[in-house]
């Protein structure tokens, strides 16, 4: 018996019958996490310094604008009392 074509593209590929390698499932402790690090591309190694500064700023800059600026509201302010009035809100009561 031969199959269909409508089998034949549910078959897995070579590729996916392959094991996975075993680079790819050795990072799991953290020191092997660090060892991973030595495949990252020197190039991207001044990307990476750029970003993480401009993050660190980003994370100062936000946190002493809170700090510091007097003006910003933070919390609720001047809020009236709320009212629960739980026999009222079933429609027991007329609401104008």
């Amino acid at each position: 018996m031969r199959a269909t074509r409508a089998l034949q593209m549910f078959r897995p590929t070579a590729r996916m019958m392959r094991p996975v390698p075993k680079e790819d499932q050795s990072a799991h402790t953290i020191s092997q996490r660090l060892r991973k690090l030595k495949s990252i591309p020197p190039e991207l190694i001044p990307l990476g310094v750029v970003v993480a500064f401009a993050v660190g700023a980003a994370f100062y800059s936000s946190m002493r604008h809170f700090f510091v600026d007097k003006t910003l509201r933070l919390k609720r302010q001047n809020r009236a009392p709320e009212k629960h009035e739980h026999a009222s809100s079933h429609g027991d009561a007329e609401h104008n």
